[in-house]
């Protein structure tokens, strides 16, 4: 059962909609305010996000753009429905990351069907990441680095396919422990610092001189290969 998470002031539209939601099948969850609407999204979880713009104690662009911004809710379908109807309007809802622009007043009826076509067009994360290099299967929990097999912990291999999976993104060692290690966790954001140089020994040619794994000096990492050469053993093999 998808979830839909609903961010909306009007009572009557949010009652409308709970009722309709659930009537088509769908588990509701939703605030009518913004304060504390991305903590809830981080409790709920939900599949898709309601929001509306005009928040009487919050803008939903800042919304959208936090939302974006989160490391567990960065992908998360958002689909604006708010009274501003203008085209520049719409071009910045979508350009700060909305999936959608829906204006009211509407039909519920289209909401609906634009609800499901997130969802149909939502792929599955692809099962192998190839970049710089570097091959990780997801399924088999393996990853290869111009061919040879690396011998990674689960926690490396956890950090890796957590990185490779948003390529050219920074993230601090915060996030970066939310996402490996849980929140729930009894060990210090150095732990990172620690197991990027163990991944760097293992996939960069000069651990010293990174070009897969980048430091962002006051912030944390980010996966950006660059310039990253195949070794001449490797370029032999293919021309055999």
């Amino acid at each position: 059962m998808k979830k839909i998470l609903l961010i909306e002031d009007d009572s009557d539209l949010f009652s409308l909609l709970k009722y309709n939601l659930e009537k088509e099948g769908f588990s509701f969850a939703g605030t009518q305010t913004g304060k504390g609407a991305i903590e809830l999204c981080r409790r709920i979880r939900p599949d898709l996000i309601l929001l509306d713009i005009m928040l009487p104690d919050s803008d939903g662009l800042d919304l959208c753009k936090g939302l974006r911004n989160d490391v567990d809710l960065g992908q998360v379908p958002i689909i604006f429905l708010t009274a501003r109807a203008s085209e520049t309007d719409r071009i910045v809802g979508l350009e700060l990351g909305a999936n959608d622009y829906i204006v009211k007043p509407f039909f519920l009826r289209e909401v609906i069907a634009r609800i499901k076509l997130q969802f149909r067009s939502q792929s599955a994360p692809a099962r192998v990441l190839k970049s710089g290099g570097i091959e990780l299967d997801r399924s088999s929990c393996q990853a290869r680095l111009h061919g040879e097999q690396l011998q990674l912990t689960a926690t490396e291999f956890r950090l890796l396919e957590f990185l490779m999976s948003r390529t050219g993104v920074v993230f601090s060692r915060e996030q970066l422990l939310n996402a490996v290690w849980g929140q729930d966790r009894a060990i210090t954001d150095r732990t990172v610092d620690v197991y990027i140089l163990r991944l760097r020994q293992k996939i960069e040619a000069d651990p010293a001189n990174p070009i897969i794994i980048h430091s962002v000096r006051g912030f944390g990492y980010s996966f950006e290969p660059r310039n990253v050469e195949v070794p001449r053993s490797v370029q032999a093999e293919a021309l055999c």
